[in-house]
């Protein structure tokens, strides 16, 4: 005859410090104090369910019903009293835990919405982006304007290709570049949705094999807007009215265009970044918007004595500082000079600074075209010393890996010749 645990009072189970199982009694069997060697204590239901195949016996299986002192004794009788009426109806108490925190977690997946996913997935992915904060706000604007309107309350789990293609068709011809950035992103959210288990099946969002059979290419429909630029045979009355102005601004843009820079580079320079002697500028990679990669610029003697003439800061190291605090000159700033000058040359009666095939003011970005246009029809520069002044990255992953150096001398004398075109010198 089986053994008869004493009916254990809380004042004795208090008392239980030794290591081990101990029965505590009471109206259900199997019912344990289980005491680690570290002294932690919890409650254990042993009881037998099913058959272990390889022995041929009963399967003995221990149920945890919570630590003790947190589940006092009447609560963890309380519990083995449930456990064994499920074992009584031949329910496993233990795999009927498990199905039901399963439910719990599907119920809890199949809940999150896209908007819930995208700024999860935002969160999740923005520290590996290289500009960081920046494209974290990229991505929550965009998908707020245009994707969470009609995504954003929806499961992800039931997102197909009716519900992306309401987001992508308005806009699709209208705002080619802007669409396909947020089709890029809803794939990415709905990739990573998938992953993390909220949602089965393909991804509506994908472009190639998908999309691409309802949606016309990109590259067909986008309206490619080049920055207004000034005719190069301008170039030279145009300068003298800029050398005319007082003012950082003006300096800051006269810089740009004798370097061939993007003005954000050149408004963003700063003094330890020239060597006046050598005539040379390096940008560091952080500061070069397409390659990423230390970009050399020779210095024409133009350029040398307008930085000549710049007043030096003892706090501030920038080349051309905004006239108040210790940040570089705003874009804004080249732009408004830029629509004063124009607005001066048409008051002088004359046709003003336009781009000629789009009618539209000048940019400051717009010369490094002016720039290329003069390269290309008024000297015998190479193609690749051209591209390579501009900065601009080659798209030949082949030609990339050979090519070695950044052809430095052909590019001063180029940059020499466009300072003299300019009639700066």
């Amino acid at each position: 005859m089986p053994k008869v645990a004493r009916n254990l009072t809380d004042i004795a189970v208090r008392n239980i410090k030794k290591s081990g199982y101990h029965a505590v009694g009471g109206p259900v069997p199997g019912l344990l104090l289980q005491v680690t060697k570290s002294g932690a204590r919890s409650w254990v239901l042993r009881y037998t369910s099913g058959v272990n195949p390889e022995t041929g016996r009963q399967r003995r299986r221990d149920l945890g019903l919570g630590r003790y002192p947190d589940v006092p004794l009447a609560e963890a009788r309380r519990r083995a009293v449930e456990a064994r009426e499920l074992i009584a109806n031949k329910i496993d108490p233990i795999s009927a835990k498990r199905a039901a925190r399963s439910a719990r977690l599907a119920a809890q997946l199949a809940e999150i919405t896209f908007r819930k996913a995208a700024y999860q997935f935002i969160k999740d992915k923005s520290p590996e982006w290289k500009s960081g904060g920046k494209s974290a706000d990229q991505w929550t604007s965009s998908l707020e304007a245009y994707a969470f309107p009609v995504l954003g309350s929806l499961r992800v789990a039931d997102i197909d290709r009716a519900h992306v293609l309401r987001v992508l068709e308005p806009i699709w011809t209208e705002k080619n570049e802007t669409a396909n950035r947020v089709r890029q992103r809803m794939e990415s959210v709905l990739d990573w949705a998938k992953v993390r288990g909220f949602r089965e099946g393909d991804n509506p969002a994908r472009w190639k094999g998908y999309l691409d059979k309802v949606l016309p290419a990109p590259g067909k429909v986008r309206d490619v807007q080049h920055h207004p630029a000034l005719p190069y045979a301008q170039m030279q009355p145009f300068m003298l009215d800029l050398r005319s102005r007082n003012g950082m601004g003006a300096r800051a843009l006269e810089f740009a265009i004798l370097t061939a820079a993007r003005s954000g580079e050149a408004r963003g320079a700063r003094w330890d970044e020239i060597d006046l002697a050598a005539k040379v500028w390096t940008v560091p990679a952080e500061r070069m918007k397409s390659s990423k990669k230390e970009h050399r610029v020779p210095l024409s003697d133009a350029a040398v004595e307008l930085l000549k003439s710049l007043p030096l800061m003892e706090d501030n190291d920038l080349v051309f500082p905004a006239q108040r605090g210790k940040n570089p000159l705003s874009d804004n700033t080249l732009t408004k000079l830029l629509g004063d000058m124009h607005d001066a040359s048409v008051k002088r009666g004359g046709a003003g600074y336009i781009d000629q095939k789009q009618g539209k003011v000048i940019t400051a970005h717009g010369f490094r075209s002016t720039f290329r246009d003069w390269a290309s029809e008024e000297t015998h520069a190479a193609r690749d010393v051209v591209e390579m002044a501009l900065a601009h990255t080659i798209g030949n992953k082949v030609e990339a890996a050979y090519r070695r150096g950044d052809l430095f001398e052909k590019r001063r004398t180029l940059m020499s010749e466009w300072a003299k075109f300019c009639g700066t010198h």
